[in-house]
């Protein structure tokens, strides 16, 4: 609204100028008439009504040449903020949506081919599509976690897993989501596939302090919470067993 508020300000202003410049026109043609009809008559009475007439004209050129500047500079304006706020920004939305509609098509047949793919056994040519529907669509965290989970499901090389992870975390700046979504991702391979709960922890202690008073942070705590009740519960059932064990030991016959 406020847009085309100034344009509508601008515009009248430049309308204005137009009809102060064409009407001072008008009115000098008319004094330069007069003034031609007085000198012609060559009537001495008429100097000083010459000489009048003759400042008021270049008064009034003085004045229409502020009028014109005055008016080139408010069209130049008018021109220039109409293209820089209104035809640049659609220009580089047609340009953006041009590019981005490119880059989300090849994503999609990216995607696609990898899963089919996946569908046929051949791991290392899904990985290679993945990795060209991730290079078409960089903020888009799923094709890594798709080569994380065919490292670790299918090659059974959950170390390639981890290194998959860290490499997507790493190789750029990602949204806190989508961070936050690989270093759970990362602690899981850590605890699940390779037994490093040592690790797993440390990682969701970095999740606590790079996204704190987040969600991402809640759940963090409520995971380390989880695995130290497990870790406890382990605990108590480990020294339980070792004590029926001294037990039996020391009667073999109960």
């Amino acid at each position: 609204m406020m847009k085309w508020l100034m344009y509508l300000v601008l515009a009248a202003l430049v309308a204005g100028s137009w009809i102060a410049y064409s009407k001072s026109g008008k009115e000098l043609d008319t004094m330069r008439q007069e003034l031609t009809v007085l000198k012609d008559a060559g009537d001495a009475n008429d100097d000083e009504k010459v000489a009048k007439l003759q400042s008021n004209l270049e008064s009034k050129e003085n004045e229409r040449t502020f009028t014109g500047i005055l008016l080139t500079f408010l069209g130049a304006g008018l021109a220039g903020i109409f293209v820089v706020v209104t035809v640049l920004p659609f220009l580089a939305q047609m340009l953006s949506q041009g590019v981005i509609g490119s880059n989300e098509q090849v994503e999609k047949d990216a995607m696609h081919d990898a899963r089919s793919l996946v569908a046929q056994g051949d791991y290392a040519g899904a990985i290679e599509t993945y990795k060209k529907a991730a290079a078409a669509d960089p903020l888009n965290r799923l094709p890594w976690v798709e080569i994380a989970k065919i490292y670790k499901d299918n090659l059974n090389d959950p170390d390639s897993a981890v290194a998959t992870i860290r490499h997507a975390l790493e190789s750029q700046e990602w949204e806190i989501n989508d961070a936050a979504y690989f270093l759970f991702r990362l602690a899981e391979l850590y605890n699940e596939v390779q037994g490093d709960r040592a690790s797993a922890v440390a990682i969701m202690n970095q999740v606590m302090e790079q996204f704190p008073e987040t969600r991402h942070s809640a759940n963090a705590r409520n995971k380390l919470h989880e695995w130290e009740t497990e870790d406890a519960a382990g605990s108590q059932a480990s020294e339980e067993a070792q004590y029926l064990a001294r037990m039996k030991n020391q009667n073999p016959q109960g």
